[in-house]
Parts: C-alpha cells; structure tokens; sequence
C-alpha cells in the first residue's frame, strides 16, 4: 500500500522508478497543497532546501523556492555554476557532500545525464531532479500529469500528441514513461532526427500504445492534449543541424482550427517560435496555467519526502 511513509527520505530521480499507485498518490497530494498557496502552511518551517542549478532554469528553480517558501521552509543555493566551487574543480560529489550539511533536501539540475543519479549515491538527505541534462525531469512530468488530470479530469481514456524535440527534450521522455501507466495513446511526432530517444522507446515498448509520425496535422483532430516543446538548440553540436529543424511544427491559431473544442496546448517553456502568441488568448492555450502546478506538485514532493505529511 502506498501511503506517506513510502516517500519520506525518498530521491526523486526518475519516472522509472514510480508505479501508477505512487503517481496518482503524489497527484493527490498536489491537489491538497492548493488551498496552501493561498493561506501559506508551517509544514516545512525549520527545514532548508538547497536549489543547485548548473544549468539556467526559471520556472523549475523559482518554483522549487515558490514551494518551499510557500511551506514556511527556506532556500539557499546558486543558479549558476560559476557562482560555486565548481569554478575551482570540486567535484559534484564533494559539492553535495557538503551542501548536505547545510540543508535538508536538495533540488538540482545539471548538464550531465548522470548527475543526479550520482548524488543520489553519495547524499544522505533527499535528491530531487529538476533536470538532467537530455536525459530526464521527473517533476516536470509530475507537474503535466497533474495540470492533465486537473483539466481533463481524469488521465485514462486521452489521446496526446508529443510534439518537437523528442531526442533531447528531457521533459517528453519523462512524460512519455509516466504515461505507460495510464491507458492513454500517444503519437510521437518529430521531424525523422528528432525522433524518440532509444532508451525510452525500449521503456514504453509493449506498456504504451504509442506511434512515431513526422506528421502533426495527420493526426491533429484526434488530440486531446497537444504537448508541443523546443528544439534543444544547446544539444546541438553543429548550429546548421539546429537550423534545419528548429521550426519543424509552427502552432498556431489558424493551425488549431478543426481541432476538438477542447483540445489542450501544454509546453514545458520556455517557447521560441513553436507556439505563436495568437494561441496565449484561445481556449487551447494551458501553457501558462500549467506553469502553476509546479508550485503544487513541487510542494507536495517537499512534504513527502521531509516526512512532513
């Protein structure tokens, strides 16, 4: 059974390592968190989060500290590399070591693929991933699933198209492996060097009813949630590869019309031409609402795994 205990001094690195009974229990207590944005909660009074982005990041990092905050916590840590001990040569491991004796948990984002998994390894107070190079972030599909369910009421039953950079867009390989606990279908479309990252093909084979097409405006009327992302211009090596394919799919108002009335537009932002801003005022437009679950889903995460709830 799942219940509080199950998550208190738990890591939180990868949507791999969550049943449909853990999501849909941490989707639960995001709801609850909603009435404490509002009144503010002492849950967390005490407690430090360290914020450690190596990599740029403003939703996943001020929501972090929006959400522990908004809990009577505090924060401490840097946005940047060049503002720790990095600069110097220290390495990740010893950079958690000691920030660990500093704080309660600890949120990071990072350019490696492993990183977070390695201070998992080494930490003895929580690791949460807000983003692991091209390879994963949990909270961001945590945060979907939950802004999904809130509009649509419920997740079973969807069709959702996964727009974009499927390669290195670590936001869609995390969503994509949640959803192989939902009965859902679900189309990959990108442009033929985007496509869908092995790894996680091989995770969803046989657990997802899911389909790989270069074309969005085939598939377009079926949708009920089109989650549309960025091609990952730092990813790219050579900036001629990225021109080539930076504006595979233009979103626009003219593009939606045909779809269903209630079609949803999500994106993890932050949005550069795959999404015009004549979409921000239609009914289809979710992306800056969605921005908001990531304070509850984020504060939800924090009680848990400090035990707190």
């Amino acid at each position: 059974m799942v219940d509080t205990a199950s998550f208190k001094g738990r890591d939180i690195i990868s949507m791999r390592d969550f049943s449909r009974e853990e999501i849909d229990f941490i989707l639960d207590r995001a709801t609850d968190m909603i009435p404490l944005v509002e009144k503010g909660s002492d849950l967390l009074r005490g407690k430090i989060l360290a914020a450690l982005f190596f990599e740029p990041s403003t939703r996943t990092r001020l929501s972090f500290e929006s959400a522990m905050c908004r809990l009577g916590g505090s924060v401490i840590g840097f946005a940047e590399p060049k503002v720790s001990s990095v600069v110097k040569g220290e390495t990740l491991s010893d950079t958690i070591k000691v920030v660990e004796s500093y704080s309660d948990v600890i949120a990071m984002r990072h350019p490696s693929e492993d990183a977070a998994r390695i201070a998992a390894d080494v930490a003895s107070i929580p690791i949460i991933n807000g983003g692991s190079g091209p390879w994963e972030h949990p909270t961001q599909a945590l945060l979907d699933l939950h802004a999904i369910r809130t509009t649509k009421g419920n997740i079973d039953g969807l069709t959702i198209a996964l727009v974009g950079d499927l390669l290195y867009g670590r936001t869609v390989h995390s969503l994509a492996i949640a959803l192989r606990n939902y009965d859902v279908k679900v189309y990959f479309v990108s442009p033929k060097q985007l496509k869908m990252r092995d790894d996680v093909i091989k995770d969803v084979a046989g657990r997802l009813d899911y389909v790989e097409t270069e074309d969005l405006r085939k598939v377009l009327p079926d949708l009920d949630i089109l989650y549309a992302t960025r091609v990952q211009k730092e990813r790219f090596s050579d900036p001629a590869d990225y021109d080539k394919v930076k504006d595979a799919y233009l979103i626009d108002s003219t593009f939606l019309k045909g779809v269903k009335r209630d079609l949803k537009v999500m994106h993890p932002l932050p949005r550069i031409t795959e999404i015009s801003t004549d979409v921000d005022d239609t009914a289809h437009a979710l992306y800056f609402r969605q921005v908001k679950h990531g304070v509850f889903l984020r504060m939800a995460l924090l009680a848990l795994v400090l035990g707190a709830l």
